[in-house]
Formats: C-alpha cells, structure tokens, sequence
C-alpha cells in the first residue's frame, strides 16, 4: 500500500494534468478515474488514523476516547 504523501503527491499531480486541458477526453477521464480512486484511499487512510489517535488519547491516566478535533 502507498504511503499517504506519495499518494498526495500522485492527486496533486493528476490535478495538474487535468488542469493543462492537453490530454485527449478519454485519457482526461482515466486520470479523474484514478484521481477519484486516490482521494477515496486517502480520505481512507485519514479515518483510520483517526481511530487510532481516539485510542491513543489518555485522560485522567485511563485510556479515554474522545472525539477528534480537527
């Protein structure tokens, strides 16, 4: 599985793309397709992180869940 960042960097650069209107539709449409499929993995990705800092939160010396503040 790819890290977050390279996956970051990957959407950024499919943006990119897109934005210079120089590809052809179909090809504008496999990268929006593979763009869509990042952000999915990424916004993954960020939940399950979440959890994991709710689990990891302590308070009054008991591991305590507590919503994420973002």
């Amino acid at each position: 599985m790819a890290k977050f960042e390279e996956m970051m960097k990957k959407l950024g650069e499919i943006v990119n793309e897109l934005e210079s209107g120089g590809m052809p539709l179909e090809d504008s449409l496999k990268k929006y397709e593979e763009g869509v499929k990042l952000i999915q993995a990424c916004r993954k990705r960020l939940d399950e992180t979440k959890r994991k800092v709710e689990v990891l939160i302590k308070k009054d010396g008991k591991i305590a869940l507590e919503p994420f503040k973002e």
